[in-house]
């Protein structure tokens, strides 16, 4: 049976590409679209992960804040 986790995904536009990375593996791809992109890095961290072994990493949280600046 394979192993499931679950990871933390970025996505951001840079001029026509969307780049999907996923900081707890170091893996990165990008896409014309976010899904594109997203699947992308699927797929390159599931062969990253069928290589070597998962590190092990607390929950990470992602959230936004607001900063005022001049």
């Amino acid at each position: 049976m394979a192993k499931t986790r679950s990871f933390t995904v970025i996505v951001y536009k840079e001029e026509d590409m969307y780049i999907a990375e996923c900081p707890e593996i170091g893996t990165v791809d990008q896409g014309e679209t976010i899904e594109q992109a997203i699947a992308g890095l699927t797929q390159a961290t599931r062969l990253y992960l069928e290589e070597l072994p998962v590190p092990e990493a607390s929950p990470r949280y992602v959230t936004s804040i607001e900063v005022g600046y001049a």
